[in-house]
């Protein structure tokens, strides 16, 4: 579960600087892979997206912050919780 985490964080972040870029200099780096019609674009984004769901389903049980000592979380399985 910890890659599964970690994967979609990393594309989390990738998806959020994009908007960033293009909020601030309307600059989207789908350039770079053909364009936002390119299929490579297009599956990135939704990879992106996909990985938003699966943060949204699993954050409760996998952020440490906001673990309240449940003992399901994987800060209390590894003993690091800090709400204990």
């Amino acid at each position: 579960m910890k890659k599964l985490h970690m994967v979609t964080f990393i594309l989390l972040i990738i998806g959020g600087l994009n908007w960033l870029l293009v909020g601030l200099m309307g600059y989207d780096i789908s350039i770079f892979l053909g364009g936002m019609d390119s299929m490579l674009a297009r599956v990135i984004y939704v990879l992106v997206g996909a990985s938003a769901v699966v943060e949204i389903i699993n954050h409760k049980r996998l952020c440490r912050g906001c673990c309240k000592g449940c003992g399901n979380c994987e800060g209390c399985k590894d003993g690091v919780c800090e709400a204990k």
